[in-house]
């Protein structure tokens, strides 16, 4: 596997660093209609290297086509997308059932993603954790070892933005804690940007550096703990939402280089109509 860059020799923490750079992805007010219907309204999301950034909503909000506009897998009607030049993405996908596989080991899995899979794969599986799984079958692997798995596929491509679409989708409760704990691990070791989709709450605010919260527009964006007070993330996901946070808190000793005061954006609601399904 090629050298990975060792963020933590790095002096400046890792959001003071991200602020520094340019974003490896950035979308600017992008509006995305089926039909007679806007499903994404003036969205803005953009990811800097050294940033886990989360997107976050309730089912149908938009999120999963924010993010397709955002890599170029669809293009908006209209906004500003901007990826840095050569950025190398690694996706790992919200649904993929193994059963639906060929009968494959996790090696021949892996071998999969290109030349140098195969020399790369023990180690990968070592850096998500799972190396004892390399010669089973996919279709004996529990929810947590597939899903790092898929992040270990990803890992495969040396990714500098790593977009993980519900990474804790089918973990248990001890695995989305470590799921998220890896993921931190991963930012600061190799130094790349993660975009994290999510309607997991609670786990999501705890683990990310900042979220952006949307539901067709963006309702509010900012720090995690910010965002858990806003007015519109309170409406939208409850009174209680806030408070069951308290024990997944996020100790913010490094710099964003952002605004304190959140960004809530005045947008109408969506009009009506039948998209296609929105997938998460």
């Amino acid at each position: 596997m090629s050298a990975l860059h060792d963020a933590s020799a790095d002096p400046l923490t890792p959001l003071a660093h991200a602020a520094t750079e340019p974003p490896l992805a950035s979308g600017r007010d992008l509006v995305v209609r089926y039909g007679g219907r806007t499903v994404l309204d003036r969205v803005s999301i953009e990811v800097r290297r050294r940033e886990v950034v989360s997107v976050i909503g309730p089912n149908g909000a938009g999120k999963t086509t924010a993010v397709r506009a955002l890599l170029g897998l669809i293009k908006p009607n209209s906004g500003v997308v901007e990826r840095a030049p050569g950025v190398v993405v690694g996706y790992v996908p919200q649904r993929i059932a193994p059963e639906s596989l060929l009968p494959l080991t996790v090696r021949r899995f892996l071998s999969m993603a290109g030349r140098r899979a195969r020399a790369d794969a023990a180690a990968v599986l070592d850096e998500v954790g799972t190396a004892a799984v390399i010669d089973r079958q996919l279709s004996g692997l529990s929810g947590g070892e597939f899903r790092r798995v898929l992040l270990a596929r990803a890992l495969l491509r040396d990714p500098d933005l790593l977009v993980l679409d519900e990474p804790i989708q089918q973990v248990d409760f001890a695995g989305q804690l470590a799921m998220h704990q890896l993921i931190g691990r991963l930012r600061d070791r190799r130094g790349c940007g993660v975009l994290i989709v999510s309607h997991d709450l609670h786990l999501v605010l705890g683990a990310t550096d900042r979220v952006v919260c949307i539901n067709g527009h963006v309702c509010c964006a900012g720090e995690p703990e910010e965002v858990s007070r806003h007015p519109e993330y309170i409406s939208l996901f409850g009174p209680g939402a806030a408070a069951g946070l308290a024990v997944y808190t996020h100790d913010h000793d490094h710099s964003h280089g952002l605004p304190a005061a959140l960004s809530p954006v005045d947008a109408d609601p969506p009009e009506a109509g039948s998209p296609p399904a929105e997938q998460n």
